[in-house]
Protein backbone atom coordinates (compact mmCIF):
# COMPACT_ATOMS: atom_id res chain seq x y z
CA UNK A 1 0.00 0.00 0.00
CA UNK A 2 1.08 3.57 -0.63
CA UNK A 3 1.21 6.18 2.12
CA UNK A 4 -2.15 7.62 1.01
CA UNK A 5 -3.77 4.19 0.71
CA UNK A 6 -2.73 3.32 4.26
CA UNK A 7 -4.25 6.49 5.67
CA UNK A 8 -7.49 6.06 3.76
CA UNK A 9 -7.80 2.37 4.61
CA UNK A 10 -7.29 3.14 8.30
CA UNK A 11 -9.97 5.84 8.14
CA UNK A 12 -12.36 3.44 6.41
CA UNK A 13 -11.90 0.82 9.13
CA UNK A 14 -12.43 3.39 11.87
CA UNK A 15 -15.54 4.76 10.17
CA UNK A 16 -17.28 1.40 10.50
CA UNK A 17 -16.76 1.50 14.29
CA UNK A 18 -17.62 5.19 14.62
CA UNK A 19 -20.90 4.73 12.75
CA UNK A 20 -22.52 3.00 15.72
CA UNK A 21 -21.03 5.22 18.47
CA UNK A 22 -23.69 6.99 20.50
CA UNK A 23 -23.97 10.76 20.92
CA UNK A 24 -22.56 10.69 24.46
CA UNK A 25 -19.39 8.94 23.34
CA UNK A 26 -18.87 11.30 20.42
CA UNK A 27 -19.43 14.35 22.63
CA UNK A 28 -16.81 13.06 25.06
CA UNK A 29 -14.43 12.69 22.13
CA UNK A 30 -15.00 16.33 21.20
CA UNK A 31 -14.56 17.55 24.77
CA UNK A 32 -11.22 15.75 24.98
CA UNK A 33 -10.14 17.53 21.78
CA UNK A 34 -11.33 20.96 22.94
CA UNK A 35 -9.56 20.64 26.29
CA UNK A 36 -6.34 19.49 24.62
CA UNK A 37 -6.38 22.45 22.22
CA UNK A 38 -6.72 24.86 25.16
CA UNK A 39 -3.99 23.16 27.19
CA UNK A 40 -1.56 23.20 24.27
CA UNK A 41 -2.23 26.73 23.01
CA UNK A 42 1.40 27.79 23.44
CA UNK A 43 2.61 24.88 21.30
CA UNK A 44 0.10 25.80 18.58
CA UNK A 45 1.19 29.45 18.66
CA UNK A 46 4.88 28.51 18.31
CA UNK A 47 4.14 26.41 15.23
CA UNK A 48 1.90 29.10 13.80
CA UNK A 49 4.63 31.71 14.20
CA UNK A 50 6.87 29.61 11.95
CA UNK A 51 4.16 29.39 9.27
CA UNK A 52 3.48 33.14 9.42
CA UNK A 53 7.19 33.92 9.09
CA UNK A 54 7.48 31.52 6.14
CA UNK A 55 4.43 32.90 4.33
CA UNK A 56 5.56 33.97 0.83
CA UNK A 57 5.14 37.60 -0.13
CA UNK A 58 2.75 36.66 -2.94
CA UNK A 59 0.49 34.91 -0.39
CA UNK A 60 -0.10 38.01 1.71
CA UNK A 61 -3.87 37.64 1.36
CA UNK A 62 -3.58 34.36 3.31
CA UNK A 63 -2.01 35.99 6.36
CA UNK A 64 -5.23 36.93 8.11
CA UNK A 65 -6.62 33.42 7.64
CA UNK A 66 -3.33 31.82 8.60
CA UNK A 67 -2.51 33.81 11.74
CA UNK A 68 -3.61 32.49 15.12
CA UNK A 69 -3.60 34.21 18.50
CA UNK A 70 -4.90 33.23 21.93
CA UNK A 71 -8.38 34.52 21.10
CA UNK A 72 -8.60 32.50 17.88
CA UNK A 73 -7.35 29.35 19.59
CA UNK A 74 -9.97 29.81 22.32
CA UNK A 75 -12.58 30.24 19.57
CA UNK A 76 -11.30 27.05 17.93
CA UNK A 77 -11.85 25.08 21.14
CA UNK A 78 -15.26 26.68 21.64
CA UNK A 79 -16.20 25.75 18.08
CA UNK A 80 -15.50 22.09 18.90
CA UNK A 81 -17.63 22.33 22.03
CA UNK A 82 -20.39 24.07 20.09
CA UNK A 83 -20.55 21.09 17.73
CA UNK A 84 -20.81 18.79 20.74
CA UNK A 85 -23.83 20.74 22.02
CA UNK A 86 -25.79 20.30 18.80
CA UNK A 87 -28.20 17.38 18.52
CA UNK A 88 -26.70 14.33 16.87
CA UNK A 89 -28.37 13.85 13.48
CA UNK A 90 -27.28 10.20 13.17
CA UNK A 91 -30.15 7.78 13.69
CA UNK A 92 -32.88 10.38 13.38
CA UNK A 93 -35.96 9.08 11.57
CA UNK A 94 -36.93 11.63 8.93
CA UNK A 95 -39.98 9.74 7.64
CA UNK A 96 -41.86 6.51 8.26
CA UNK A 97 -44.88 4.76 6.81
CA UNK A 98 -46.51 1.37 6.31
CA UNK A 99 -47.02 -0.25 2.96
CA UNK A 100 -50.23 -1.98 1.99
CA UNK A 101 -48.57 -5.31 2.77
CA UNK A 102 -47.69 -4.30 6.31
CA UNK A 103 -44.01 -3.45 5.94
CA UNK A 104 -42.84 -0.54 8.08
CA UNK A 105 -40.47 1.66 6.07
CA UNK A 106 -38.30 4.28 7.80
CA UNK A 107 -35.84 6.82 6.43
CA UNK A 108 -32.95 7.22 8.85
CA UNK A 109 -30.02 9.63 8.90
CA UNK A 110 -26.69 7.83 8.66
CA UNK A 111 -23.01 8.82 8.36
CA UNK A 112 -21.58 9.19 4.88
CA UNK A 113 -18.49 7.19 5.86
CA UNK A 114 -15.09 8.74 5.14
CA UNK A 115 -14.74 12.40 4.18
CA UNK A 116 -11.58 13.80 2.65
CA UNK A 117 -11.17 17.50 3.38
CA UNK A 118 -8.69 19.50 1.30
CA UNK A 119 -8.19 23.06 2.48
CA UNK A 120 -5.89 26.03 2.24
CA UNK A 121 -4.33 28.37 4.82
CA UNK A 122 -6.94 28.08 7.60
CA UNK A 123 -5.56 26.14 10.59
CA UNK A 124 -8.93 26.31 12.36
CA UNK A 125 -10.37 24.03 9.65
CA UNK A 126 -8.25 21.19 11.06
CA UNK A 127 -10.23 21.29 14.30
CA UNK A 128 -13.58 22.25 12.73
CA UNK A 129 -13.46 19.42 10.19
CA UNK A 130 -12.46 16.86 12.81
CA UNK A 131 -15.27 17.91 15.15
CA UNK A 132 -17.93 17.89 12.47
CA UNK A 133 -16.85 14.54 11.05
CA UNK A 134 -16.62 12.80 14.41
CA UNK A 135 -19.97 14.11 15.64
CA UNK A 136 -21.70 13.05 12.41
CA UNK A 137 -20.14 9.59 12.67
CA UNK A 138 -17.66 10.03 9.82
CA UNK A 139 -13.95 9.40 9.71
CA UNK A 140 -11.92 12.10 7.97
CA UNK A 141 -8.69 12.43 6.03
CA UNK A 142 -7.34 15.96 6.33
CA UNK A 143 -5.05 17.62 3.82
CA UNK A 144 -4.22 21.24 4.64
CA UNK A 145 -2.27 23.75 2.58
CA UNK A 146 1.50 23.98 2.72
CA UNK A 147 1.32 27.54 4.11
CA UNK A 148 -0.08 26.19 7.41
CA UNK A 149 1.68 22.81 7.51
CA UNK A 150 3.42 23.31 10.87
CA UNK A 151 0.29 24.60 12.60
CA UNK A 152 -1.90 21.90 11.11
CA UNK A 153 0.49 19.10 12.12
CA UNK A 154 0.56 20.32 15.70
CA UNK A 155 -3.23 20.69 15.95
CA UNK A 156 -3.72 17.25 14.41
CA UNK A 157 -1.20 15.66 16.76
CA UNK A 158 -2.88 17.26 19.76
CA UNK A 159 -6.30 15.94 18.69
CA UNK A 160 -4.98 12.46 17.87
CA UNK A 161 -3.21 12.18 21.23
CA UNK A 162 -6.29 13.41 23.08
CA UNK A 163 -8.44 10.68 21.54
CA UNK A 164 -5.87 7.93 22.08
CA UNK A 165 -5.17 9.08 25.64
CA UNK A 166 -8.85 8.76 26.52
CA UNK A 167 -9.29 5.36 24.84
CA UNK A 168 -11.38 6.71 21.97
CA UNK A 169 -11.23 5.61 18.34
CA UNK A 170 -8.31 7.74 17.11
CA UNK A 171 -8.10 6.07 13.69
CA UNK A 172 -11.06 8.16 12.57
CA UNK A 173 -8.69 11.13 12.23
CA UNK A 174 -6.02 10.96 9.53
CA UNK A 175 -3.75 13.74 8.31
CA UNK A 176 -1.57 13.97 5.20
CA UNK A 177 1.66 15.66 6.27
CA UNK A 178 3.09 15.78 2.73
CA UNK A 179 2.67 19.12 0.98
CA UNK A 180 3.38 18.03 -2.59
CA UNK A 181 0.22 18.31 -4.69
CA UNK A 182 0.71 14.78 -6.04
CA UNK A 183 -0.45 13.43 -2.66
CA UNK A 184 -3.68 15.41 -2.93
CA UNK A 185 -4.15 14.10 -6.47
CA UNK A 186 -3.70 10.52 -5.24
CA UNK A 187 -6.18 11.12 -2.42
CA UNK A 188 -8.79 12.14 -4.97
CA UNK A 189 -8.52 8.67 -6.55
CA UNK A 190 -9.19 6.71 -3.33
CA UNK A 191 -12.76 5.77 -4.21
CA UNK A 192 -12.39 2.35 -2.55
CA UNK A 193 -12.03 4.01 0.85
CA UNK A 194 -13.27 7.62 0.67
CA UNK A 195 -16.94 8.47 0.17
CA UNK A 196 -16.85 12.23 -0.37
CA UNK A 197 -14.27 14.97 -0.81
CA UNK A 198 -14.83 18.55 0.33
CA UNK A 199 -12.49 21.30 -0.91
CA UNK A 200 -12.31 24.48 1.15
CA UNK A 201 -10.49 27.30 -0.55
CA UNK A 202 -10.46 29.41 -3.67
CA UNK A 203 -11.59 28.76 -7.21
CA UNK A 204 -8.26 27.17 -8.19
CA UNK A 205 -8.53 24.53 -5.46
CA UNK A 206 -12.14 23.82 -6.38
CA UNK A 207 -11.19 23.35 -10.04
CA UNK A 208 -8.24 21.09 -9.15
CA UNK A 209 -10.50 18.85 -7.08
CA UNK A 210 -13.30 18.70 -9.65
CA UNK A 211 -10.85 17.95 -12.46
CA UNK A 212 -9.09 15.11 -10.61
CA UNK A 213 -11.61 13.51 -8.27
CA UNK A 214 -12.91 9.97 -8.79
CA UNK A 215 -15.01 10.51 -5.64
CA UNK A 216 -18.21 12.56 -5.22
CA UNK A 217 -17.43 16.21 -4.42
CA UNK A 218 -19.29 18.75 -2.32
CA UNK A 219 -17.86 21.82 -4.00
CA UNK A 220 -17.22 25.09 -2.29
CA UNK A 221 -15.55 28.05 -3.89
CA UNK A 222 -14.52 31.61 -3.32
CA UNK A 223 -17.03 34.36 -2.89
CA UNK A 224 -17.75 37.13 -5.35
CA UNK A 225 -20.51 38.53 -3.16
CA UNK A 226 -22.76 41.48 -3.98
CA UNK A 227 -24.70 44.12 -2.08
CA UNK A 228 -27.46 45.77 -4.10
CA UNK A 229 -28.97 49.03 -2.81
CA UNK A 230 -32.44 49.40 -4.28
CA UNK A 231 -34.09 52.81 -4.66
CA UNK A 232 -36.45 52.39 -1.66
CA UNK A 233 -33.64 51.45 0.74
CA UNK A 234 -32.91 53.14 4.05
CA UNK A 235 -29.64 54.76 2.99
CA UNK A 236 -28.04 54.75 6.44
CA UNK A 237 -28.80 51.05 6.74
CA UNK A 238 -27.38 50.50 3.27
CA UNK A 239 -24.18 52.36 4.14
CA UNK A 240 -23.73 50.36 7.34
CA UNK A 241 -24.33 47.05 5.58
CA UNK A 242 -21.86 47.61 2.74
CA UNK A 243 -19.28 49.02 5.17
CA UNK A 244 -19.53 45.90 7.31
CA UNK A 245 -19.63 43.52 4.34
CA UNK A 246 -16.48 45.03 2.84
CA UNK A 247 -14.30 46.13 5.76
CA UNK A 248 -14.96 43.86 8.77
CA UNK A 249 -12.75 41.08 7.35
CA UNK A 250 -12.01 41.62 3.66
CA UNK A 251 -9.94 38.43 3.17
CA UNK A 252 -12.80 35.99 3.78
CA UNK A 253 -15.17 34.48 1.22
CA UNK A 254 -18.33 36.14 2.58
CA UNK A 255 -16.95 39.68 2.23
CA UNK A 256 -18.63 41.83 -0.42
CA UNK A 257 -16.69 42.45 -3.64
CA UNK A 258 -19.28 44.43 -5.61
CA UNK A 259 -21.74 47.21 -4.75
CA UNK A 260 -24.71 47.81 -7.05
CA UNK A 261 -26.81 50.96 -6.67
CA UNK A 262 -30.03 52.05 -8.36
CA UNK A 263 -29.54 55.05 -10.64
CA UNK A 264 -32.46 56.86 -8.96
CA UNK A 265 -30.54 57.16 -5.66
CA UNK A 266 -26.93 57.02 -6.86
CA UNK A 267 -26.35 60.78 -6.66
CA UNK A 268 -27.74 60.96 -3.14
CA UNK A 269 -26.14 57.79 -1.82
CA UNK A 270 -22.79 57.09 -3.47
CA UNK A 271 -20.66 60.16 -2.60
CA UNK A 272 -21.09 59.81 1.17
CA UNK A 273 -21.08 56.01 1.18
CA UNK A 274 -17.92 55.76 -0.93
CA UNK A 275 -16.20 58.50 1.05
CA UNK A 276 -16.79 56.47 4.21
CA UNK A 277 -15.37 53.35 2.59
CA UNK A 278 -12.44 55.24 1.12
CA UNK A 279 -11.70 56.72 4.53
CA UNK A 280 -11.36 53.16 5.85
CA UNK A 281 -8.76 52.39 3.19
CA UNK A 282 -11.01 50.83 0.56
CA UNK A 283 -9.96 51.36 -3.06
CA UNK A 284 -13.05 52.14 -5.14
CA UNK A 285 -13.15 50.80 -8.69
CA UNK A 286 -16.22 52.02 -10.51
CA UNK A 287 -18.04 52.33 -13.79
CA UNK A 288 -18.36 55.67 -15.56
CA UNK A 289 -21.39 56.76 -13.53
CA UNK A 290 -19.60 55.99 -10.28
CA UNK A 291 -16.48 57.94 -11.22
CA UNK A 292 -18.60 60.99 -12.08
CA UNK A 293 -20.17 60.92 -8.62
CA UNK A 294 -16.97 59.98 -6.78
CA UNK A 295 -13.89 61.23 -8.68
CA UNK A 296 -11.47 59.35 -6.38
CA UNK A 297 -12.74 56.10 -7.86
CA UNK A 298 -10.54 54.22 -10.31
CA UNK A 299 -12.09 53.73 -13.76
CA UNK A 300 -10.87 50.15 -14.04
CA UNK A 301 -13.49 47.77 -12.83
CA UNK A 302 -13.51 43.98 -12.90
CA UNK A 303 -16.67 42.25 -11.78
CA UNK A 304 -15.21 38.73 -11.92
CA UNK A 305 -12.39 39.00 -9.40
CA UNK A 306 -12.49 38.00 -5.75
CA UNK A 307 -10.15 40.66 -4.40
CA UNK A 308 -9.86 39.36 -0.82
CA UNK A 309 -8.65 42.86 0.02
CA UNK A 310 -9.87 46.40 0.62
CA UNK A 311 -10.99 46.83 -2.99
CA UNK A 312 -14.62 47.29 -4.03
CA UNK A 313 -16.16 47.21 -7.50
CA UNK A 314 -19.11 49.60 -7.90
CA UNK A 315 -21.76 49.78 -10.61
CA UNK A 316 -24.84 51.96 -11.08
CA UNK A 317 -27.78 49.93 -12.39
CA UNK A 318 -31.11 50.93 -13.88
CA UNK A 319 -33.33 48.80 -11.65
CA UNK A 320 -33.78 45.55 -9.77
CA UNK A 321 -33.97 43.47 -12.94
CA UNK A 322 -30.57 44.72 -14.12
CA UNK A 323 -29.08 44.15 -10.66
CA UNK A 324 -30.30 40.54 -10.53
CA UNK A 325 -29.09 39.89 -14.06
CA UNK A 326 -25.64 41.29 -13.17
CA UNK A 327 -25.42 39.25 -9.95
CA UNK A 328 -26.37 35.98 -11.61
CA UNK A 329 -23.83 36.59 -14.38
CA UNK A 330 -20.89 37.47 -12.12
CA UNK A 331 -21.42 35.84 -8.71
CA UNK A 332 -19.92 32.56 -7.49
CA UNK A 333 -23.29 31.45 -6.07
CA UNK A 334 -22.09 32.16 -2.54
CA UNK A 335 -23.83 35.12 -0.83
CA UNK A 336 -25.64 38.17 -2.19
CA UNK A 337 -27.65 40.88 -0.42
CA UNK A 338 -30.30 43.48 -1.20
CA UNK A 339 -31.12 46.54 0.87
CA UNK A 340 -34.71 47.60 0.24
CA UNK A 341 -38.02 48.62 1.81
CA UNK A 342 -40.04 47.13 -1.03
CA UNK A 343 -41.81 43.84 -0.27
CA UNK A 344 -41.97 43.11 -3.99
CA UNK A 345 -38.19 43.56 -4.39
CA UNK A 346 -37.53 41.39 -1.32
CA UNK A 347 -39.60 38.58 -2.83
CA UNK A 348 -38.28 38.81 -6.38
CA UNK A 349 -34.65 39.09 -5.20
CA UNK A 350 -34.99 36.08 -2.88
CA UNK A 351 -36.55 33.98 -5.64
CA UNK A 352 -34.36 35.08 -8.54
CA UNK A 353 -30.82 35.39 -7.21
CA UNK A 354 -28.90 32.15 -7.68
CA UNK A 355 -26.83 31.91 -4.49
CA UNK A 356 -26.47 29.62 -1.51
CA UNK A 357 -27.34 32.50 0.83
CA UNK A 358 -29.57 35.44 -0.09
CA UNK A 359 -29.78 38.33 2.38
CA UNK A 360 -32.56 40.87 2.78
CA UNK A 361 -31.36 43.96 4.64
CA UNK A 362 -28.36 42.21 6.21
CA UNK A 363 -24.63 41.88 5.59
CA UNK A 364 -23.21 38.97 3.60
CA UNK A 365 -20.74 38.43 6.44
CA UNK A 366 -23.22 36.17 8.24
CA UNK A 367 -22.68 33.23 5.87
CA UNK A 368 -20.84 31.18 8.41
CA UNK A 369 -21.53 27.89 10.16
CA UNK A 370 -21.15 29.36 13.64
CA UNK A 371 -23.45 32.30 12.85
CA UNK A 372 -26.05 29.91 11.39
CA UNK A 373 -26.08 27.91 14.61
CA UNK A 374 -24.17 24.92 13.21
CA UNK A 375 -21.33 25.22 15.76
CA UNK A 376 -18.80 25.18 12.94
CA UNK A 377 -18.75 24.50 9.23
CA UNK A 378 -16.82 22.27 6.89
CA UNK A 379 -17.10 24.80 4.05
CA UNK A 380 -19.69 26.86 2.19
CA UNK A 381 -21.16 24.67 -0.53
CA UNK A 382 -21.88 26.64 -3.70
CA UNK A 383 -23.37 23.69 -5.55
CA UNK A 384 -27.00 22.58 -5.49
CA UNK A 385 -27.02 18.83 -4.94
CA UNK A 386 -26.98 17.23 -1.49
CA UNK A 387 -25.81 20.29 0.44
CA UNK A 388 -25.87 24.03 -0.16
CA UNK A 389 -24.55 26.84 2.04
CA UNK A 390 -22.64 26.23 5.29
CA UNK A 391 -21.91 22.50 5.62
CA UNK A 392 -22.83 21.48 9.14
CA UNK A 393 -23.62 18.17 10.81
CA UNK A 394 -26.77 17.29 8.88
CA UNK A 395 -25.07 17.95 5.54
CA UNK A 396 -22.44 15.37 6.52
CA UNK A 397 -25.06 12.64 6.77
CA UNK A 398 -27.05 10.75 4.19
CA UNK A 399 -30.27 8.81 4.50
CA UNK A 400 -30.90 5.12 4.29
CA UNK A 401 -34.06 3.06 4.42
CA UNK A 402 -34.59 0.64 7.30
CA UNK A 403 -37.53 -1.70 6.65
CA UNK A 404 -39.24 -3.75 9.35
CA UNK A 405 -41.19 -6.88 8.51
CA UNK A 406 -42.64 -9.94 10.24
CA UNK A 407 -41.48 -12.67 7.94
CA UNK A 408 -42.63 -10.79 4.81
CA UNK A 409 -41.62 -12.37 1.50
CA UNK A 410 -42.32 -11.30 -2.08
Amino acid sequence: MTYIEELCAAACGAAQKLAYSDAETKNKMLESIASAIEKNADEILRANKIDVENCPADKAAFLDRLTLDEKRIAAMAEGVRAVARIDDPVGKITAEWYTGKGLKITKVRAPIGVAAVIYEARPNVTADAAALCLKSGNACVLRGGKEAINTNKIIYGIMKNALAGNNFEDGALQFIDKTDRSYAAELLKMSDYVDVVIPRGGEALKRFVLDNAKIPVIASAGGICHVYVEKTADLKMASDIIFNAKTSRPSVCNAAETLLVDADIAEKFLPSCLARLSGAGVEIRGDEATVKLFPKAVRAVDYDTEYEALILAVKVVKDCAEAIEHINRHNTKHSDAVVTNSDFVKEIFAKSVDAAAVYINASTRFTDGFEFGFGAEMAISTQKLHARGPIGLEALTSEKYVIYGEGHIR
